[in-house]
């Protein structure tokens, strides 16, 4: 899987992924690596919001501490 996808790219592959297991049409042949897909791209999307999280808080007491 490939680091620089968005989070837009990584939860469209992530939503595409659950409608082909909760439809069934995943073969068993590839449902334990398309999970395994899915978990690596929640991991990425958590972290990308975590990092966004983060930098906001950051920007928002940057702006307070100015105010004071």
């Amino acid at each position: 899987m490939e680091e620089k996808l968005s989070y837009e790219e990584a939860y469209k592959q992530l939503a595409e992924i659950a409608s082909e297991i909760e439809t069934e049409t995943v073969s068993v042949d590839v449902l334990a690596e398309k999970v395994k897909t899915a978990s690596m791209l929640i991991k990425l999307c958590q972290d990308k919001l975590r990092s966004t999280e983060t930098e906001v808080n950051n920007i928002i007491s940057q702006m307070g501490g100015e105010k004071a």
